[in-house]
Formats: structure tokens, C-alpha cells, sequence
């Protein structure tokens, strides 16, 4: 048997725009503190060069090509988990980790305007360098997500629009079905209250954790 502590774990939350990520992040965080873990929140496209880069083109300061916008996220991802101050690699060693997005996002975003397969084979190299526990994905009507985005901005970004957003939903589920065997997703009804979806997802995530997965 190996002596190799296993490493702490670490949730990535997807979901389309107005799904309510950011939101139940907060509360995930806030759940794992109590049950002991330290941990780091983060988010994709991150606060880095690279992604700031990335915010600029959503906001439209920045005129950019999908496969370019696409690339872009690759580049970020990997400065993410590769970032000798706080990756999530050097994260990792003490700290649970939670993601406002992962590389199953690039798969639904991307993968619905370019091929999926070179978006696929593109995040390569961050899948194999470090795999969530578990993809939670808060699976919403996009109907609903665009009330809930009219309702709290004043302004949409690049990719939040009710066409785009009902693609990227139909991506999510091509993109799920291309993970290779061993990951785990968590499929979560988004359409409730808020405080049911975060009851799901605790329960879900403690099932995880009580199991050592």
C-alpha cells in the first residue's frame, strides 16, 4: 500500500453565464472551511496578464478571433496551475481547491464555435497535469440564466446572449461526454432557489469527501 497522502481535493464549478458559480462558490468555500480545509478560491480567466488580456476582449476593448480567444484561455489555464507564486499546483500541496471554472468551460465555450476536438486536444496539457476531484456543473435553462443576467448588470459580455448561450449548453453536454473515463461530474439542477442548489452541491461534494475519492 502506498504511503502517499492523497492530495487535497479539488472542485471545479461550471455552469453557462448567470448560473450562479461565483455564488455558490462563496458557500462551497465557506462549507469545506468548516469542515477543516484550507482553502483557495480562484477563477478562470484568472487576474494574471493573460487574463486580464482575455477580460479585455469580453468587455470589447479587444477585437479577437474565436480560435484566438480560445488559445488565449489555454495559455491562461496553464499559467494557472503552472504559476511558481500561486499556482494551483503549489496551491495544492496545503489547500483544497475551488475554480469559478475549468477546462470543461473551454470545451462548452469554445467547443461552440470551434471544433471541439482542437479545443479538446488544445487543453491537453492542462488535463494531464492536474484533473479536478470533481467537475460541478450547475446545468440551468438559458432562458432563465438571461433573466438572471438582466436583473443583476447593465451591461452583458462577449458571450452573453441567449443564442450563444443556448450552444454552449448543448457544448457542455458534447464536451461532459468526451471526458475520458474517471472523471467525475456533478450534475446540478441550477433552475431552483439558491439555497437549494447550494444544498445539492454540499451534499454532493460531502459524499466525495466522505468517500476519500
Amino acid at each position: 500500500m502506498s504511503n502517499t497522502p492523497t492530495p487535497p481535493p479539488f472542485f471545479a464549478l461550471e455552469g453557462i453565464d448567470g448560473s450562479g458559480k461565483t455564488t455558490q462558490l462563496q458557500h462551497l468555500e465557506a462549507h469545506l472551511v468548516k469542515r477543516g480545509y484550507l482553502v483557495h478560491s480562484t477563477c478562470e480567466p484568472t487576474k494574471n496578464i493573460i487574463g486580464r488580456m482575455i477580460r479585455d476582449i469580453f468587455a470589447g476593448k479587444i477585437i479577437a478571433d474565436q480560435h484566438v480567444i480560445a488559445a488565449l484561455f489555454c495559455a491562461d489555464r496553464l499559467d494557472h496551475i503552472y504559476n511558481e507564486t500561486d499556482g494551483l499546483l503549489v496551491q495544492q500541496r496545503t489547500r483544497a481547491i475551488i475554480s469559478d471554472r475549468y477546462y470543461l468551460s473551454s470545451l462548452a465555450y469554445h467547443g461552440a464555435h470551434v471544433d471541439m476536438q482542437w479545443v479538446y486536444d488544445s487543453n491537453q496539457p492542462a488535463m494531464n497535469a492536474l484533473r479536478p476531484t470533481a467537475h460541478i456543473y450547475i446545468d440551468m435553462d438559458p432562458k432563465v440564466s438571461m433573466e438572471r443576467i438582466a436583473l443583476s448588470r447593465q451591461e452583458t459580455e462577449l458571450y452573453e446572449n441567449l443564442e450563444n448561450l443556448i450552444a454552449v449548453r448543448d457544448a457542455y453536454e458534447k464536451g461532459i461526454s468526451m471526458l475520458p473515463e474517471g472523471e467525475t461530474v456533478i450534475r446540478i439542477n441550477g433552475n431552483q432557489t439558491e439555497e437549494v442548489v447550494k444544498n445539492d452541491i454540499i451534499k454532493a461534494v460531502d459524499h466525495i469527501l466522505d468517500k476519500g475519492l
